[in-house]
């Protein structure tokens, strides 16, 4: 009597088996990789190799994001300052302080400042930083208050639905492109239905939901 299965089907435990635990496998690593505080948790602050204070900086002394960020208009990046840019007030202002010792041997040895990366998006996902704040959408919709901020951490989620949402309502966050970098701007007489539609209008902004947008 002939066999009711072909022979290859003997094997077809041990293929169930293997392509579960690839499966399973790839499952894991995508969790562990993607789904970290640095990808998705609002509030992740890691420690970081010197205590810079945003509020100080940006909130206190008024400093422009652009002197330390200054690829921002320009990169798809917001490049972080080099020990050279902290060294131009740091070799008068608080020379000697301990705190800054780790800047000053960075400096030294021309190597770069070991700061941890807070916002990172997805290798899947493209975000093109000078495409947003040359359309007149400010800093503060996307890290937060950074000017209140002691210590950076992840204020807002960059979630797939958070960048939908800003994309459908652009009107609402847009401002005038001299305020992009005023992180206290009020928006006092600029209104979203007004104002915002007819400024988007102007620099050509369309917030595309399409797919091919922000995956490349």
């Amino acid at each position: 009597m002939s066999n009711i299965f072909p022979k290859w089907t003997n094997r077809l435990p041990l293929l169930v088996l293997a392509g579960g635990l690839l499966l399973g496998g790839g499952v894991v690593t995508g969790v562990t990789y993607y789904f970290t505080p640095k990808y998705t948790n609002v509030g992740y602050q890691p420690l970081q190799p010197v205590s810079f204070s945003h509020k100080i900086h940006a909130g206190e002394l008024g400093m422009d994001c652009r002197y330390c960020h200054n690829g921002v208009e320009k990169s798809w990046f917001s490049n972080i300052p080099a020990a050279s840019t902290c060294m131009n007030c740091h070799s008068v202002v608080l020379k000697d302080d301990l705190r800054l010792a780790p800047i000053r041997e960075s400096h030294e040895k021309q190597t770069p400042v070991p700061w941890v990366q807070i916002h990172k998006t997805p290798d899947y996902v493209y975000f093109n930083h000078s495409v947003h704040v040359n359309r007149g959408i400010s800093c503060v919709h996307c890290h937060g208050k950074i000017n209140e901020m002691d210590e950076v951490r992840h204020e807002k989620t960059l979630s797939m639905a958070f960048c939908l949402d800003c994309h459908r309502t652009a009107h609402e966050k847009i401002r005038p492109l001299e305020q992009v970098y005023n992180l206290n701007w009020k928006s006092d007489g600029f209104t979203p239905e007004r104002e915002g539609r007819a400024l988007a209008g102007k620099l050509g902004v369309e917030g595309s939901t399409s797919c091919s947008v922000c995956h490349r």
